[in-house]
């Protein structure tokens, strides 16, 4: 039985109905491990997870009932795969989970059903484990900001605010300077670490006391990265 789950269930292309249950049962197997797996990485809603759930048995069946021709189910499973899509984009996280499961009920339904189940219990834990290493980086992440300053045209902006810089950053660059207001004011732009972030208000405060109280933001560093 196990050497059968992994050569493949269907020798002809006449499927059984016990062959189908077990292709079925498999795919709801795997979509309910994939969702559970989702709930532990991150943020999620429940409609999300609904067709995380059902994407491997929807896709296991479309590939059983096109009889063998893995083109054509291929092809009506990536039709099914662009309808969450089309008026809200998708993050790369939920796009890369949808297509496993995909996968997953793509191996069901060719009736290689070990296969999808070592395939999804793998991917499954290094979603786990690379959840856990992009962790300890968020925490990286959160040091690294985009700070905004708005200061009079009377100032000399080189080197104003350098011993606030050095006391409460440990990296500052800054990457732009531009005129407004009619050219009475500057707005300073710099990339910079901070050496914790419980000291945000504290560099904040020191930085409007020196700039005369006009707008200053801090904000999170973007990363583009999305696909």
């Amino acid at each position: 039985m196990l050497n059968t789950l992994f050569q493949g269930l269907f020798y002809t292309t006449a499927i059984t109905v016990p062959q189908f249950m077990l292709c079925m049962a498999s795919s709801l197997v795997i979509g309910l491990f994939l969702a559970f797996i989702y709930t532990r990485q991150s943020s999620y809603t429940s409609s999300f997870l609904i067709t995380l759930t059902m994407l491997p048995a929807i896709v296991c069946v479309v590939i059983m009932l096109v009889n063998g021709n893995v083109g054509t189910g291929v092809a009506v499973a990536g039709t099914f795969s662009l309808v969450r899509f089309r008026s809200q984009p998708g993050s790369a996280r939920e796009i890369g989970t949808l297509f496993l499961a995909m996968g997953a009920g793509l191996a069901c339904g060719m009736g290689y059903l070990g296969f999808a189940l070592f395939f999804t219990v793998l991917m499954g834990l290094l979603m786990l484990i690379l959840e856990r290493i992009c962790t300890g980086l968020s925490h990286k992440m959160d040091t690294e900001k985009v700070l905004k300053i708005t200061i009079p045209e009377d100032l000399d902006y080189c080197e104003l605010f350098d011993d606030i810089f050095q006391k409460y950053t440990s990296r500052y660059e800054n990457i732009s300077v531009k005129t407004t207001n009619m050219g009475s004011l500057y707005k300073l732009t710099y990339n910079v670490t901070l050496k914790g972030t419980l000291l945000e208000q504290q560099f904040l405060d020191e930085l409007r006391c020196r700039n005369g109280n006009l707008e200053i933001s801090l904000s999170r560093q973007e990363v583009n990265h999305e696909l």
